[in-house]
């Protein structure tokens, strides 16, 4: 059995894997004609398209280069004439996976607008800023083709990239904003947003932050941060509660600020720069491509920094965040496509090597056998049970804890998607039916990477169903609409094509009594 170190790297690799491939490549319905839009840095020229326009690689902040590489987002500079905004702009610094190729482009700051037909300054839709996911060493915000959402639900969509891996995160004493640069992107583009969004058919006061995965644990972290206070109305969390652990691989979390320093210390080493009189005046001459390679796979936002004051689950567990509705669900499947990714790797799941697989991913004592207790694997092929203990673990218990907090004190509204027929993400044939693993509900709000997924007639009905209760979350606080079965609060909505049904809970179902009591 290989160590937990070696376990953990290869999760945090199936995470660019399961947020997958999604090369961005924008549709081409007939006729596209241009649009220009007059921005408060300058105009910049979209395209126009059947029923909605975009605008793509806008700059919300400068290129975060040279001496402005690990701080915080400095505001962009106005252009003038018309900037280009026809095509996707460079993703952030990342290795190769959701971005195929990977990136090194620094100049990354940048965001796009996909805005319905009849949306302007007179008429302005509810705005829906969207965070990627990718275990924040990953993703682009151009991978999510939003004119679905937008057209569908008449509403302004914007997704961001921010600062992704030791670039966006990396904690170093003495260096403000250490830990969470990427956060502070993230709020940049909100405060753009705020300043901004006018232009394009926007209402600045009506904006709902959401995000999947890491994206959805950005959401959390922007809840309960002091700076980000005024600048979102809702938030929407998919697939990333605010409760999990870091000592668990699997779902995004944080990292205490002494220990991000000492993960930092290691990487300044690793990249060459550990024994230099400056640490950082080294570092930021360092080429992209050498950072990428020094960085660790698991990148996670600090505490104890002024942006990220405390930890996400401690600050909620207190009633102190940011008082706004939230919509907040996981998946039926979460840990299923992790489960198959690692047996695939070479790690069998069988009666005999069940102990030592969840005593390399769950060392806390006398855990492993509990775990091995609730979940025995009877058979050859305990791929299905691996999946299960990942998901109900690390999102679907700490999900509803989440939800139950938030709850006592602003309006929630809870999903899981359910669909067992989803379509599969990654290509090649699993070890077993993945069912609704982690990620699998994007396809429905989203065209990824400008590419629709091959949806049956049904679960086209469940994308719009589903886009309908989001969207009017975004409008008005509240998903219920006379078109789409109804969602009582204090319930979780089962989002499957087959049947939109409100269930008394999930907790059982994902032994959550076990799990709570086992944390």
């Amino acid at each position: 059995m290989t160590t937990h170190r070696v376990l953990t790297a290869l999760v945090c690799a199936l995470t660019a894997v399961l947020t997958t491939a999604w090369s961005p490549a924008p549709p081409t319905p007939s006729h596209p004609t241009a649009t220009v839009v007059r921005t408060h840095h300058g105009l910049v020229r979209g395209v126009h398209r059947d029923g909605y326009r975009t605008f793509e690689g806008i700059p919300y902040a400068a290129a975060p280069v040279g001496p402005l590489r690990w701080a915080p987002p400095a505001p962009a500079a106005a252009w003038s004439g018309t900037r280009d905004a026809t095509r996707p702009a460079s993703a952030c610094p990342q290795p190769a996976g959701e971005v195929p190729a990977g990136s090194t482009g620094e100049d990354c700051l940048h965001l796009n607008v996909t805005t319905p037909d009849g949306a302007g300054p007179a008429h302005p839709r509810p705005v829906v800023v969207w965070l990627h996911g990718g275990g924040f060493t990953t993703g682009a915000g151009s991978s999510y083709d939003a004119h679905r959402m937008a057209v569908r639900g008449d509403v302004v969509v914007v997704t961001v990239n921010y600062r992704l891996g030791a670039l966006g995160f990396l904690a170093h004493a003495g260096l403000p904003g250490s830990g969470t640069f990427g956060l502070a992107d993230q709020q940049a583009a909100l405060r753009w947003v705020r300043a901004g969004i006018g232009a394009f058919g926007g209402d600045a006061h009506h904006v709902t932050l959401a995000g999947e995965s890491a994206g959805g644990y950005s959401v959390c972290a922007q809840l309960v941060s002091p700076a980000a206070a005024g600048l979102f109305d809702r938030a929407i969390i998919e697939s990333g509660p605010c409760t999990g652990r870091p000592e668990r691989p699997f779902a995004p979390s944080s990292v205490p600020l002494p220990a991000a320093r000492a993960a930092g210390a290691r990487f300044a080493a690793k990249a060459g720069c550990g024994s230099a009189h400056d640490v950082l005046t080294c570092l930021r001459h360092v080429q992209v491509a050498r950072l990428l390679a020094a960085q660790s796979a698991d990148q996670q936002p600090a505490t104890g920094t002024p942006l990220l004051p405390r930890d996400p689950a401690a600050a909620i567990a207190d009633g102190r965040f940011h008082r706004v509705p939230v919509l907040i669900g996981h998946t039926h499947d979460e840990g299923n496509g992790w489960a198959a990714g690692i047996i695939q790797a070479g790690h069998p799941v069988t009666p005999r090597t069940w102990p030592d697989v969840v005593a390399s991913f769950f060392p806390e004592p006398g855990g492993a056998r509990a775990i091995v207790r609730e979940y025995p694997v009877h058979r050859t092929d305990g791929g299905p049970v691996f999946g299960a203990v990942i998901g109900d673990a690390n999102f679907a218990c700490p999900t509803a804890r989440t939800g139950g907090l938030l709850a006592a004190r602003v309006p929630v509204w809870r999903y899981e998607f359910a669909d067992e027929h989803a379509p599969p993400l990654t290509p090649g044939t699993p070890p077993f039916p993945l069912g609704a693993p982690h990620a699998s509900e994007l396809p429905y709000l989203f065209d990824l990477g400008g590419r629709p997924r091959a949806l049956t007639a049904a679960q086209h009905r469940l994308a719009n169903t589903m886009i309908g209760y989001w969207t009017r979350f975004a409008r008005g606080a509240d998903p219920n609409g006379p078109s789409s079965p109804h969602w009582p609060r204090h319930t979780v909505l089962s989002l499957a094509p087959d049947h939109v049904v409100a269930l008394g809970t999930t907790q059982l179902h994902h032994h959550c009594a076990f799990w709570n009591g086992l944390g």
